[in-house]
């Protein structure tokens, strides 16, 4: 068979032999370059799923992957006899990887090229760029930091190449001007590059055009980003100058206070562009705030930007640490802090007045005629701060605080700057600056794990990287085993002072926190979703809404919750490690109960009111404290549920004694909306918490359900027959007859329909006895679903409308929409298609009376079938648009039938 190469520098492309192999979609295109940043390397599903995803990939997200590795085998190996038995694409060691040597991929030639770190060699690695890693991928995916560490390779290598050709002089530097001369027109923002095209210029004699680039680069980065050049691309301008006249630049005869700027800093540019773009305006005095959570990274962005910007204030930068959050110094007051300004600018401390108003007037006086930056680093508060503030016009306040200083925007308007945690991308480049790129791009997966250990805050990777640096024969990969060993707590960033130990940090911020609002704070560890109402707070609290709501309010401008959307807010990972060792004993268990008691009747109720009529198990009432949520509308309650899913599914993966109700509660939910591998996680939790055998029996059920769902028949069987037996020996008539109809729909699916209407006869039995009407009622609905299958569409009809005579008896409007819908498909079958299409609207306007949305898609899907075999293909289209847009919204994986649909038409 011939040999395979890839290409993933520039456009992602694939050979068999000679012949260029039509890689499929983007999405396909994006996994197979994800495999070829290191082959050999397995990658996990779950792995995958994040590059391609990011943090909200859709239920059928893994279903979608097997498909594209299915397709990527076939493609790779024509003469592949068994499904699944592949020589290049492979599972095994938790995922899958591309078996191909590394000289197959550019990339591992490009690397190998590298290694060798000569002039020449690095050339020829460069001359196998066709344009930015894995181009023509989805934007999305090539921002994940596994792509963005390759085009890193990139720049390194180009700026190696300059530095060694500056170095061996004029002919070497030839050679390599046209390479950096492009690189620096992709980057012209990169000063580090700007700067070695310079010194490369100069090396081959031609210093006015190096001057032009610095003067260019120095515009540039005033037009867009307000900032002067920084050190690296002022030192090549003073040796170029040099070079040319041999002399020195006089040295600056103006004080400076600012703290030496971080070597290693990285990112931030989203917020650096929201900097006032001239920054000392000589029309209005100015401040900025900058505001974050502890360890963020407030004061290394302030003292960068402050000295990027210095140059604009020619009267000097004072810089003043305030202390507001230090428990092992008291806070600084104003009054100290200007003394110490008043004698920095002069004034003998004799001079300096005794009261606080006649300071600040003198600090202001003084400044009148300046034009000075000014840092006050660490704030408390606003009240703080307002003295320290000058009036003169031109002058600017940089203040950083770990509370949001509302006051401060409000009165000053202030320009405020609140820092998250850095971007994948950011933190990447962070750690590739501390350990070196080439460290970091021999481990991109390990890398990867340590970026996302650590928070993604400068402290912690700061910490980690400080620890990789001072053991360098540390692999990458063992430093985030150690990291995941510890993963939940904090044990893994203790530093050597309390300034760089995480945990003392964070006391900091919490020491000084009302109690109400530090209780909560400990509590929200509690909560096992990524995020928490204030419903579900208001439980753990036992207080009301009203009152966790203040409490969230201080948490949010204390920086310690981030409100992720309207009344919903989240703990970052290590704030929650934190708050959960601060958990008292008498904290836990009676807050525990109130939440458990707030998901399962909140859940009861969202279920009650989006599947009426189900069979329901008795609960106790909630906990006193508790605040379960109530639904008027069917839309709230889905809404609810989505919203609540993520802490409901993690809720039950603690496997509870409990949990096993709150999974039957999300059954139905779960189900519609096609989220069937989670809801095969789910019950096999529920499973193994199960006490009762009620209990055992329910999860068997619904989870032999979701593997049938899934096609995984033998599993679908083992679990709905051991489920059947329960109900039987406790002697559920309901339970047992519910099993018999999942039995036969998942026997419809597989064509065997005579046995499936043996079970529904057994079910009707049952209900019959047990007087459970609506069972029936949807019993019937699903034999005379089963008979539109074997083409009795006649009989089909009459059980419809029996369906539905007892559903509007009984007041269920989801059971008549599904009854309408089955007798519109009927309809369709017999060929009255206007008849049909009634029905199915009749079937429309009850699901969307309940918020069905899911088999409000169905049925969309159903008349777009009737449509196209009325030969109106327009209408069809648009109601297959119309469901595939409910679809792709809810991740159901029923979507790409309806694409095929929509492709099919197109295509005649």
């Amino acid at each position: 068979m011939a040999s395979l190469t890839f290409t993933v520098l520039g456009p992602v492309r694939a050979w068999r032999g000679e012949t260029e192999i039509d890689l499929g979609p983007p999405k396909q295109r994006a996994l197979l370059a994800l495999f070829l940043l290191d082959p050999g390397h397995p990658l996990s599903p779950d792995e995958i799923v994040a590059v391609l995803w990011g943090d909200e990939p859709p239920d059928s997200a893994l279903n979608q992957v097997q498909r594209h590795v299915s397709v990527l085998r076939r493609l790779f190996e024509s003469d592949l006899k068994a499904r699944g038995a592949s020589r290049f694409l492979v599972r095994g060691s938790g995922g899958y990887r591309l078996d191909v040597a590394p000289e197959a991929v550019d990339l591992g030639r490009f690397r190998a090229l590298r290694r060798q770190a000569t002039a020449e060699s690095l050339l020829e690695a460069l001359d196998l760029w066709r344009g930015p890693v894995a181009a023509g991928i989805p934007d999305e995916i090539r921002s994940h930091p596994a792509f963005v560490a390759v085009d890193g390779e990139y720049l390194s290598a180009v700026k190696s190449a300059a530095d060694l050709a500056v170095e061996a002089g004029p002919e070497a530097a030839d050679r390599v001007l046209p390479v950096v001369r492009e690189a620096a027109a992709r980057h012209p923002l990169d000063e580090a590059l700007q700067a070695r095209l310079m010194l490369v210029l100069a090396a081959t004699g031609k210093q006015a055009e190096a001057l032009e680039i610095f003067q260019a680069t120095r515009q540039l980065l005033a037009d867009d980003l307000g900032l002067d050049p920084g050190a690296e691309l002022q030192a090549a301008h003073q040796r170029v100058l040099k070079a040319g006249t041999g002399k020195q630049p006089a040295a600056s005869q103006t004080p400076a206070q600012l703290p030496a700027d971080l070597a290693a800093f990285a990112g931030r540019r989203q917020e650096l562009d929201q900097f006032p773009a001239i920054a000392g305006s000589p029309t209005a005095a100015t401040v900025v705030t900058i505001s974050g959570m502890a360890g963020v990274g407030k004061t290394t962005l302030a003292v960068h930007w402050a000295h990027r910007i210095a140059g604009h204030f020619p009267d000097g930068q004072l810089y003043l640490d305030l202390h507001g959050f230090h428990p092992g110094r008291a806070i600084t007051s104003p009054a100290d802090a200007l003394h110490g300004v008043l004698e920095s600018l002069g004034v003998p401390a004799a001079a300096v007045p005794a009261s606080l108003p006649a300071q600040a007037a003198l600090f202001r006086s003084l400044l009148a005629r300046r034009r000075m930056l000014v840092v006050l680093d660490n704030a408390r508060d606003t009240a703080q701060v307002r003295p320290l503030l000058p009036g003169a016009p031109g002058c600017l306040t940089v203040v950083t605080s770990r509370n949001q200083l509302y006051d401060l925007v409000a009165e000053h308007g202030a320009t405020a700057i609140t820092l998250e945690r850095l971007p994948y991308a950011d933190a990447t480049e962070l750690l590739s600056r501390r350990l070196g790129a080439d460290r970091v791009a021999l481990e991109p997966a390990a890398s990867a794990e340590i970026v996302e250990l650590t928070g993604r805050l400068p402290l912690t990777l700061a910490m980690v990287s400080a620890r990789a640096a001072m053991n360098p024969r540390f692999s990458l990969a063992s430093i985030a085993g150690e990291l995941q060993r510890s993963h939940g707590s904090l044990d893994a960033f203790v530093g050597e002072s309390p300034h760089s130990d995480v945990r003392s940090v964070f006391d900091w911020s919490y020491q000084v926190l009302t109690p109400s609002a530090a209780r909560l704070f400990r509590l929200l560890a509690l909560h096992p979703g990524p995020d928490c109402s204030v419903g579900a707070a208001a439980s753990l609290a036992g207080e009301t809404p009203a009152e966790v709501r203040q409490s969230f309010g201080e948490l949010q401008r204390a920086n310690l919750v981030a409100e992720t959307e309207p009344g919903r807010f989240a703990l970052h990972d290590l704030l929650r490690a934190y708050a959960r060792e601060l958990v008292r004993g008498d904290d836990v268990e009676p807050p525990r109960e109130r939440l458990r008691d707030y998901f399962l009747h909140s859940a009861a109720a969202a279920s009650r009111l989006l599947f009426p009529g189900r069979e329901e198990a008795p609960m106790d009432p909630p906990a006193a404290g508790s605040v379960p949520a109530s639904f008027r509308y069917a839309a709230d309650a889905a809404a609810w549920f989505e919203a609540e899913r993520p802490g409901l599914v993690a809720a039950i993966k603690m496997r509870k004694p409990c949990t096993w109700r709150l999974s039957t509660l999300l059954e139905m939910y779960l189900d519609r909306i096609g989220a069937w591998l989670i809801q095969v996680e789910v019950q096999t939790a529920a499973l193994e918490a199960a006490d009762t055998p009620f209990a055992v029996a329910s999860t068997e059920r619904a989870l032999g359900f979701a593997e049938g769902r899934l096609g995984r028949w033998a599993a679908a069987d083992r679990h709905l027959g051991r489920a059947l037996e329960i109900f039987t020996e406790i002697g559920d008539g309901n339970g047992q007859a519910r099993t018999h109809r999942l039995m036969a729909f998942l026997l419809n699916r597989r064509l065997r329909h005579d046995e499936a209407l043996s079970h529904y006869a057994e079910a009707a039995r049952l209900y019959q006895e047990t007087g459970f009407e609506t069972g029936l009622a949807y019993l019937r609905n699903e034999i005379g679903w089963t008979h539109i299958l074997t083409g009795e569409h006649a009989r089909a009809l009459t059980e419809c409308r029996r369906a539905i005579e007892g559903h509007r008896a009984l007041g269920d409007r989801n059971g008549q929409a599904a009854a309408w819908d089955s007798m519109g498909y009927a309809q369709h079958h017999l060929g009255a298609y206007d008849e049909a299409l009634d029905s199915y609207g009749e079937a429309m306007r009850l699901y969307r009376s309940v918020y069905d949305r899911s088999l409000e898609a169905e049925t969309l899907v159903h008349i777009g079938d009737t449509h196209h075999a009325a030969g109106r293909p327009d209408q069809a289209a648009l109601a297959w648009r119309q469901a595939l847009g409910i679809l792709d919204e809810l991740g159901h994986p029923d979507a790409g039938q309806v694409l095929d649909r929509m492709r099919l038409v197109e295509a005649r």
